[in-house]
């Protein structure tokens, strides 16, 4: 079963992708949190503006990142940069 699992994500084990995604999920939030805390914003400003798309951590080979694209999970804006799919962005605001 393993072993099919990791067929279908082109040989890279699912325990590996799931890190890596933890990984990138957490990356994403500490860049948003960061870049909202920022103290050059003034007071009349029209507030935060949002991260969505990071590079992601350099734990991971290129391909783990390649293949959560292809699994839908992460999408790929170019430049090296990656951003969560609609569909995860949908459910991580629900938390």
């Amino acid at each position: 079963m393993v072993e099919q699992e990791r067929q279908a994500s082109g040989g890279i084990p699912p325990e590996m992708l799931k890190s890596a995604m933890k990984a990138f999920k957490k990356r994403l939030k500490l860049t948003a949190l960061d870049d909202d805390s920022n103290l050059g914003r003034g007071p009349f400003s029209s507030g935060p503006k949002g991260i969505y798309a990071i590079q992601p951590p350099r734990q991971f080979p290129r391909e783990v990142w390649e293949e959560l694209c292809r699994l839908g999970k992460l999408r790929d804006s170019g430049h090296g940069m990656y951003e969560l799919a609609k569909e995860q962005q949908d459910s991580s605001h629900l938390r």
